[in-house]
């Protein structure tokens, strides 16, 4: 009777174990798999404001905040636009100062925490850099998807969709540029953002079912004149390009597609943003699984053929991506590219941070792009 009532406390005491794991992983994935639009990342540090003066603002001393480029600054309640750092100031041992270019938002003052995003504007392409604009509907699987359409008067339109913690308001860094070279841009708010559906299971996806509000958004532009498309993604909105390029029956429309800082691995993401969430290196494994287990999705990384329709070589791509990005390491990008030299061009983006290859050096990033987009326009 001994016996039975040891090995029973030992099933008990295992089985209680394995629930914990199984909670455990699925608390750790929900960094990754529930990351709000809008919201910095775990991998994005908090910053505090030290003081401000005019063209000039100082911040906790980070290796963040000592990052080249230009970067929007965010708290809760704000948001400004920070340039490179003045190395002609004084700095302390606890601050950097930067360039404070403008305040778009809110009030921006000692004491407040604030953290770094790639995004420079608020608001719409009309409000934040005086274009006109459409404001559409396309109709996703889910319902009704919002989104801006800047008219140009070519027939190769841009779609353009953001990424992990961001919104469609982080396209507008690139939106005058595209406008100037009179590209139409539709910039799209895809499942689980401000104002479109959520996502039937509450979880981010990674790009593998929220490709279809690309595809939908393809759709729309063919319908209303767009004779070919270049879909142009950050993060795992380049993921979402991938998949669309491959997956659509309009995949021969897609004349090249532009990533920056493809999530091309979702599981290698996960992790990376579970451990800048605190969670301990045994649980991740088990973060992954969960996360599997919730979503049905492959842990396999999306290279080489994975990215090309069978019969439907990959379009013409052109990859912004770099060795300092935290979230989505760059080792899959590499590979892409050398796996198709012929069709994919990788333009390595050094001290950027994850979507922010623009931020690091807008001139060498819009000249590349311009270079790219030439032929295809």
């Amino acid at each position: 009777m001994r016996t039975v009532r040891t090995t029973a406390a030992a099933v008990t005491a295992a089985l209680a174990a394995g629930a914990a794991s199984v909670v455990a992983g699925r608390l750790a994935g929900d960094t990754a798999l529930k990351a709000p639009p809008g919201r910095p990342l775990p991998t994005e540090p908090r910053l505090t404001v030290h003081a401000t003066a005019a063209g000039r603002i100082a911040v906790t001393r980070d290796l963040a905040a000592l990052r080249p480029g230009t970067y929007g600054l965010s708290g809760d309640g704000s948001h400004a636009v920070v340039g490179p750092v003045l190395s002609a100031e004084t700095h302390s041992a606890d601050t950097v100062v930067r360039r404070l270019e403008r305040v778009t938002h809110g009030t921006v003052k000692p004491g407040d925490k604030v953290w770094l995003t790639p995004g420079l504007h608020v608001g719409d392409p009309g409000t934040a850099l005086g274009l006109d604009h459409t404001d559409v509907e396309v109709l996703g699987e889910l319902g009704t998807l919002p989104a801006w359409f800047v008219p140009g008067i070519r027939d190769t339109w841009v779609i353009a969709v953001h990424g992990l913690g961001t919104t469609r308001e982080h396209p507008m860094n690139i939106m005058e540029f595209l406008h100037h070279h009179r590209f139409p841009v539709l910039a799209l708010a895809y499942r689980g953002d401000p104002g479109a559906p959520r996502r039937p299971d509450g979880l981010n996806h990674f790009g593998e079912t929220e490709w279809r509000d690309l595809d939908a958004a393809l759709h729309y532009a063919v319908a209303n004149g767009a004779r070919q498309v270049v879909l142009y993604g950050w993060s795992t909105g380049a993921t979402m390009a991938l998949r669309a390029a491959g997956r659509s029956d309009l995949s021969d429309r897609v004349a090249g597609l532009v990533l920056d800082s493809p999530v091309l691995s979702w599981a290698t993401t996960l992790r990376a943003l579970a451990a800048a969430g605190r969670t301990p290196g045994a649980l991740l494994p088990l973060a992954v699984r969960a996360a599997q287990g919730r979503t049905g999705m492959s842990a396999e990384p999306l290279v080489g053929a994975d990215a090309a329709a069978p019969g439907h070589p990959l379009a013409p791509t052109l990859i912004f991506h770099g060795p300092d990005d935290q979230v989505a390491p760059w080792g899959p990008s590499r590979r892409l590219a050398a796996e198709q030299p012929q069709r994919v061009a990788l333009h390595t983006v050094r001290e950027a941070p994850h979507a922010a290859m623009w931020n690091a050096d807008p001139e060498a990033y819009e000249e590349t792009l311009r270079r790219f987009l030439t032929p295809l326009m």
